[in-house]
């Protein structure tokens, strides 16, 4: 075998890094994005009996957006396996006592059917803001594109680009508003 073809086939079963931003995003629309690079359904030497799955890394998990009402109506199950210990629990408490356990149930809950799902899991890396262990970034080769887009806050926008944006009228100087 060529040393080429050594390198190819090397690169080809490596475990690649991945980074995914969750600001804005809908942690189960992210969860679907997300388990086809934990699960390795993106390479295509995938088989579901083949451990070819990458590490993603998750970063701003605080900031995640659910649809509507689904912060004071989405409730997560937990059982502690003691008599007794079945809790529910709403969206907003959970994510306020953790910030990352929200999108590490989705991306759980979107393996299913997968007997490998937690050794699979062992690969989600998920912080809540962008503090990441600068070991952890040295690994990080890729970045896997967010599903929404995310729009620049008024407030940040520099002030030459706000004056030269085009206007579509001048108000007249003894304009008063009611």
């Amino acid at each position: 075998m060529s040393a080429a073809k050594r390198v190819q086939q090397w690169a080809t079963f490596a475990r690649t890094w991945h980074i995914f931003d969750c600001k804005w995003q809908d942690p189960y629309e992210s969860a679907n994005l997300i388990k086809k690079y934990l699960m390795g359904l993106h390479k295509p030497i995938y088989h579901p009996m083949n451990d070819c799955g990458d590490v993603v890394v998750c970063v701003n998990s605080r900031d995640i957006a659910l649809r509507g009402d689904d912060w004071k109506q989405r409730a997560y199950f937990h059982h502690t396996g003691y008599p007794g210990g079945a809790t529910w629990t709403l969206a907003w408490e959970l994510h306020s006592k953790d910030p990352t356990m929200i999108i590490k149930k989705a991306v759980y809950r979107s393996m299913k059917g997968n007997l490998q799902r937690r050794h699979t899991m062992e690969r989600l890396l998920i912080y809540p803001g962008m503090n990441v262990p600068e070991d952890v970034m040295q690994n990080v080769t890729n970045q896997i594109r967010q599903i929404r887009y995310v729009p620049v806050r008024l407030d940040h926008i520099p002030e030459e680009e706000v004056k030269s944006f085009p206007k579509v009228m001048d108000y007249p100087e003894n304009y008063v508003l009611k």
